[in-house]
């Protein structure tokens, strides 16, 4: 809502813009000079002199955005609020519009309209954390110097101006600071008088002052540091150095304290002497429990004597000096390097370094070698003088004392002292053991890096109490050691200088009583380099039929610059990877493919990067090795069984064989005849035992058939015709119906010949005659004869187509094979007599009797 003081300036307003010449109908109050940006802010529009618009036509604009009508207040119907945020990207005009277009409006628009401008910025910040200082210049002090601290916050409408105060005996000096610092000269420094300090900040939205600052004059004094500072060495005072200096002002004006500090030279840590050890308004100190023969340097500075007031004044110039020589206090540090050859011994090299302390320069070193021939309380052995030239700085680190040849089965015992210019040192004792009486080494050594040192951690060897440990790093040829002792538990770190990039082999031996244990051994890098190159691999000989060796070398130069390697190998898009030691010079592929083609190389890594060595290229075998040979030994064997079980079944299946290879060929001459006539009827035949399906057999005594033909050949001369006739229906020598001619076989002259070599199958054909006995002819209830034809493949034996070859009497049994789908013929009872002589002479001179009818006209048709 609008304030009652903006409603009252109203009627004020409206003379004032009628006296500029320009007569508005909308006025905006209030008109600030300043807003502070993060509060709000309330005007009015109002409207006068006019009744052609109302507030409900007014509209409010910042620059050229239109403010939304929820910050609008109607208080009435002439006057419009509007409250907004001030902010830091608030435009910097605010317009009051009417957006009624009556004709008198479009006329006197600019009568219609009305802005404020807003003036944004913040209030001053506090000075905090205001600090004064007056620094020494030459010998006298004349300037104070303060900072402090702001949070910067101004704009450019409404900027915030500062100033620097300082108050004393009533005296009030400013000055106007610049980037929030401020300096007060003084002609005369006040000393001793007491001082205020403070600042002021101030804007058009107001003026805050800082904490203010009491004290001493002095205590705000930085002197500068005190000079010509010595260090004087005492011959009679080894471990102690008188340092000395010059105060930077007079005590008339400032009473000071001092701090001194020193360390060995080269050294980064500094020593501190407590301050309540140095009294103040003093020029001199004796430094105390130093080294003797060691090089220190030192440092002094001052400040005002009152606690927690003043300034330290910045470190003097280093004082340099060496304290002097003493007796060496410990002992010699005593070594040996083992070469070993095997049957023929060791070479040992005894190597010494400087005791710790040595308290002044060693000149020379005494060695002597007692083996195990020294009797028991008596030395042994002469001592040795070994010379130590060279100054301190191009000296040899270690000194080889002696070279000795040790057998396997041999210990001595080695003593060295070393010699200085004020005395010789404590005697140090090594013993080396025999070859075969090695002493228990140390368990679980491991190295590794942490803050830019090389750890070393071990475990206690089992059941020996060890006195001290040795630790050894050496790079190629060139070594170094150092003592730990058995109260530093199994941790320590190498103090000696290495090398980045290089590959060390440390190595930890357990002491005990003065006689070294055996070493345990571990390689480790200080720092890796990226590595320069890998390993080039090589197939070692041929490949196997699934694994493969591969070989390769490791120069010094490759070997120092990474930790570890990979052996990769493919075949086809598949990768398969290995790691490798970093010593490892060979390693077998197993369970490859057969007949397959691989490409390996080696990577180096580093955590310094990647390098891949060259690829070689390979192809396994199709066949192991012996497998070509089992192959050729199993299909022999598979052969020579076959052949085995062949003859085997051969044996025992001779007649399943004999039968399909070599048939029996059927005899003719056992083939049945039956009857030819086909109104014979046919008598059941009794099989027999030793008889085949649809065979007929016919037993006559040749006799009686003789007999027989003789006295029925009235009766057979009168049935010829008929059985003429009927050779066409019964088949004899033939077949009518649709069937392949076949070969017959007649005692004719005319039958054909009998060696015919065709396929077709040879027909037999017999009469059996049924009569009564010898002279009697049959009547008429006899029944007729029964015709019979045979099919078998054979032809007749000769015995069968030449009767007369066959004996005169006596039974003859003749077997044929009928037809495939003849019955069973009916069995003929044989004929038990002999024909009478006077039939016998009554037989026509013709051909010999025969059982066949003779067959006319060779081959005839035949039913199936």
């Amino acid at each position: 809502m609008v304030s009652m003081f903006q409603l009252f300036l109203l009627p004020f307003l409206a003379p004032v813009l009628h006296v500029t010449g320009v007569h508005y109908h909308l006025i905006t109050s209030p008109q600030p000079s300043v807003l502070e940006i993060g509060t709000n802010f309330t005007a009015t529009c109002s409207i006068v002199d006019t009744t052609e618009v109302t507030a409900d036509d007014l509209y409010w604009n910042l620059t050229k955005t239109t403010v939304p009508r929820a910050q609008y207040t109607k208080v009435n119907s002439s006057a419009l609020n509007v409250t907004i945020a001030i902010r830091e990207d608030t435009p910097n005009y605010l317009f009051c519009f009417c957006k009624k277009r009556s004709e008198y409006v479009r006329l006197n628009e600019h009568r219609f309209q009305h802005g404020i401008f807003l003036k944004t910025g913040y209030p001053p910040d506090k000075p905090e954390n205001l600090s004064c200082v007056a620094v020494q210049e030459k010998s006298q002090i004349s300037t104070l110097t303060c900072e402090w601290e702001t949070r910067g916050r101004s704009t450019t409408l409404v900027p915030t101006s500062q100033k620097l105060f300082v108050k004393y005996i009533g005296a009030v000096f400013n000055a106007t600071p610049s980037a929030n610092k401020a300096q007060v000269r003084f002609s005369a420094f006040p000393h001793f008088m007491s001082l205020e300090i403070w600042v002021e900040a101030d804007n058009e939205l107001g003026r805050v002052e800082s904490e203010r600052l009491w004290g001493d004059g002095n205590s705000f004094v930085q002197t500068s540091p005190p000079s010509n500072v010595q260090a004087i060495s005492e011959k009679n005072f080894s471990t102690s150095l008188l340092i000395n200096w010059t105060e930077p002002m007079p005590k008339v004006y400032l009473s000071l304290k001092y701090e001194i500090r020193f360390c060995r030279r080269g050294a980064s840590d500094w020593t501190y002497v407590p301050l309540g050890d140095v009294s103040h308004d003093v020029q001199s100190f004796r430094l105390q429990k130093l080294e003797p023969d060691t090089v220190y340097m030192s440092q002094v500075r001052c400040k005002y004597f009152k606690e927690d007031q003043g300034y330290w004044s910045e470190w003097s110039a280093n004082a340099t000096q060496r304290t002097p020589e003493d007796r060496p206090s410990g002992k010699p540090d005593l070594w040996r390097i083992i070469t070993d050859h095997g049957r023929n011994g060791r070479e040992v090299e005894i190597v010494c370094k400087d005791p710790r302390p040595a308290n002044g320069r060693i000149t020379r070193f005494n060695v002597r070698i007692q083996d195990e021939r020294a009797q028991s309380g008596s030395e042994g052995g002469e001592w040795e003088s070994v010379a130590v030239n060279g100054s301190e700085g191009d000296r040899p680190e270690a000194v080889v004392l002696k070279t000795i040849s040790l057998p396997e089965n041999k210990f001595v015992k080695v003593h060295a002292t070393a010699d200085n210019s004020v005395g010789t040192s404590l005697k140090a004792l090594m013993g080396i053991p025999k070859k075969t009486n090695e002493l228990d080494l140390v368990q679980g050594l491991r190295v590794w890096r942490q803050e830019g040192k090389l750890q070393v951690a071990w475990k206690l060897p089992h059941n020996r109490t060890v006195t001290e440990y040795v630790v050894e790093w050496t790079d190629g040829d060139r070594r170094d050691w150092q003592r730990e002792s058995r109260l530093t538990t199994t941790h320590t770190a190498i103090r000696g200088s290495l090398e980045v990039g290089v590959c060390y082999r440390v190595s930890v031996y357990p002491i005990y009583s003065g006689w070294v244990g055996k070493a345990a051994h571990a390689e480790a890098f200080l720092e890796e380099n990226e590595p320069s190159g890998a390993p080039d691999p090589k197939v070692q000989g041929n490949a196997g039929h699934t694994k493969a060796t591969l070989e390769w070398e490791i120069s010094d130069s490759k070997q120092k610059c990474f930790t570890n390697y990979t052996l990769f190998y493919k075949s086809g898009k598949k990768v398969l990877s290995v790691p490798l030691q970093a010593n490892a010079t060979s390693y077998t592929l197993n369970s490859l493919s057969p007949d397959t083609h691989y490409t390996a190389w080696i990577q180096a890594s580093s955590g310094r990067g990647l390098k891949n060595g060259s690829s070689t290229n390979f192809i396994t075998q199709k066949y192991a090795p012996g497998e070509i040979e089992g192959i050729v030994v199993g299909v022999s064997l598979g052969v020579i069984f076959v052949f085995l079980l062949s003859m085997l079944l051969c044996i025992y299946k001779r007649d399943v064989i004999k039968d399909n290879f070599w048939p029996e060929i059927p005899n003719p001459g056992e083939s049945t005849i039956g009857t030819w006539s086909p109104d014979y009827s046919l008598k059941a035949e009794t099989p027999k035992e030793s008889c085949l399906s649809g065979i007929s057999v016919l037993d006559m005594d040749m006799c009686d058939a003789k007999c027989v033909f003789e006295e029925d050949k009235a009766s057979l001369a009168l049935k010829k015709d008929k059985y003429l006739s009927e050779e066409h229906s019964s088949g004899i020598g033939g077949s009518s119906c649709m069937s392949s001619p076949r070969q017959s076989v007649s005692d004719s002259d005319e039958g054909g010949d009998v060696a015919d070599t065709t396929a077709s199958t040879v027909q037999y054909s017999s009469v059996v005659a049924s009569s009564g006995y010898k002279g009697q002819t049959p009547g008429p209830q006899a029944q007729p004869a029964v015709f019979s034809r045979s099919e078998s493949t054979q032809p007749l034996l000769d015995s069968e187509e030449n009767p007369d070859v066959a004996p005169e009497c006596g039974r003859a049994a003749r077997r044929l094979a009928g037809p495939p789908a003849m019955e069973l013929q009916d069995v003929v009872e044989p004929l038990d007599f002999c024909p009478l002589e006077e039939d016998a002479e009554a037989a026509p001179p013709a051909a010999p009797a025969s059982s066949y009818m003779p067959q006319l006209g060779g081959y005839r048709p035949q039913c199936q």
